[in-house]
């Protein structure tokens, strides 16, 4: 199998492991990089892929969703993953000092104690972690994490200079990244954070301690900020919006985003972007009541976007 195609179809398979509902084909393609852009041939190209998984033995479930698609795909949990071994804290110990005395070495060790359940890091055995190669130290904050969420408790780490204090409500993986989605104790809101990307593994707090709004949506909270899901180095762009999109743009954001308010209504809108992409189709959506202002070259880009939408009209 080509190498980009094996990414894809590992890429599919965390993605329709993790998903609490049916995703539509387009949901999938959002999240999966490497589908075509056309429909027909994205549907032949992710049938080859679905029958790929299905022939190695994974469960893939198709659905019945609403709207346009009709038909949503995932995979059961319950059906893939390997059965709880209900370790006690003794018989962990013993198998970690198994593995250690015969050198696997990390991060296989790691992997491989994982997809055992030795780390404790769920009802379910996280044995999709051991098909992608992850640095230790990564699979070591994604095993806190995990533990944190089973027994409810809240997490602490640092992250871009700032030590955050969350309560967890998730462990999504998009575009062959894994984000943690819970609510920022600190900024009093919905937040996503890139594992990868925090400074120091995380520390949990005891059982129960985290405390979700009653209404928190993991899933809204997700999907809100497309352009922080890239493989790109993160980026601060400033986006002025103006008064008119002004009070949409804070309640789709939340106020945390706002940089500055000015005497006419408009607001400067500053935000952290892993994907200058969807980042345009964002401000393009806002049509004119928005622009980027900084910097320079991601404001040329979304000139040139532009430009070339003018000139397909024409």
């Amino acid at each position: 199998m080509p190498p980009d195609r094996l990414e894809r179809v590992t890429d599919l398979l965390l993605v329709l492991l993790d998903t609490p509902r049916p995703l539509s084909l387009r949901e999938i393609a959002d999240r999966v990089p490497g589908y075509p852009d056309g429909h027909g041939a994205r549907r032949q190209a992710f049938e080859r892929d679905k029958r790929l998984l299905r022939d190695e033995g994974v469960p893939v479930l198709v659905e019945p969703i609403d709207g346009d698609d009709q038909l949503g795909y995932r995979v059961d949990p319950d059906q893939y993953y390997l059965p709880e071994l209900h370790l006690g804290p003794d018989e962990q110990a013993a198998l970690n000092l198994a593995v250690a005395g015969v050198h696997l070495g990390e991060p296989t060790a790691g992997e491989a104690l994982t997809k055992l359940g030795a780390l404790g890091t769920s009802r379910h055995a996280p044995a999709a972690l051991a098909v992608v190669d992850l640095p230790a130290a990564e699979l070591a904050r994604l095993a806190v994490l995990h533990d944190a969420l089973r027994r409810q408790a809240v997490v602490e780490f640092p992250y871009r200079g700032v030590r955050r204090t969350v309560d967890p409500a998730g462990l999504r993986f998009t575009r062959g990244q894994w984000y943690l989605v819970g609510h920022d104790r600190g900024r009093g809101e919905a937040r996503t954070f890139r594992v990868d990307r925090m400074e120091a593994a995380p520390t949990a707090g005891d059982p129960g301690s985290a405390a979700l709004p009653a209404d928190f949506d993991a899933e809204g909270a997700f999907a809100r900020d497309p352009w922080r899901f890239g493989t790109g180095d993160e980026v601060v762009v400033d986006v002025l919006v103006d008064a008119v999109a002004a009070g949409s743009v804070v309640a789709e954001l939340g106020p945390a985003v706002v940089a500055e308010r000015r005497p006419d209504g408009s607001l400067l809108v500053r935000l952290a972007v892993n994907d200058e992409d969807a980042l345009v189709r964002w401000v393009l959506g806002l049509l004119d009541h928005a622009e980027v202002v900084a910097p320079g070259d991601v404001r040329q880009r979304l000139v040139e976007r532009l430009a070339t939408l003018a000139g397909s009209r024409s």
